[in-house]
């Protein structure tokens, strides 16, 4: 069973954020589908995340380390995988916080890496495998 069935997200201009979103998202094995104003990505058997517009304009980017959600990461399979993954939100114009590398204070297993949006929204692809295992 998924941790959370779906997250919400307020953004500044849908089809932009959609559009810096779709190729990560569609890396991730999520599709896109658009309901007015609205735009929602889903995985089979996975969790949601769903688009809004902002309320008030200009409203936004949310910044890193105020009150708010500080960043989503992903589990991904592999380190070769957190790396793809970089590579294709740096090149859908994400901005790198932190390039893929090992955080050994997490655990000695663990290697991520963070990109940012042009919303503020920073997202994470973390590979954690369990101890003892050879990756």
């Amino acid at each position: 069973m998924p941790l959370v069935d779906h997250l919400a997200l307020t953004v500044d201009d849908v089809p932009a954020a959609a559009s810096q979103f779709e190729p990560v998202l569609l890396a991730l094995g999520y599709t896109r589908s658009d309901a007015g104003s609205v735009v929602f990505w889903t995985c089979p058997g996975e969790s949601e995340l769903i688009f809004y517009p902002a309320r008030e304009p200009d409203a936004g980017p949310h910044r890193h380390g105020r009150v708010g959600w500080p960043h989503l990461a992903f589990a991904v399979d592999s380190r070769a995988e957190v790396d793809r993954l970089h590579e294709i939100a740096v090149g859908a114009g994400w901005t790198t916080v932190r390039d893929p590398k090992p955080y050994p204070r997490f655990t000695p297993r663990y290697y991520a890496s963070f990109v940012e949006d042009t919303n503020g929204i920073r997202i994470e692809f973390m590979h954690n495998p369990p101890r003892g295992s050879s990756d």
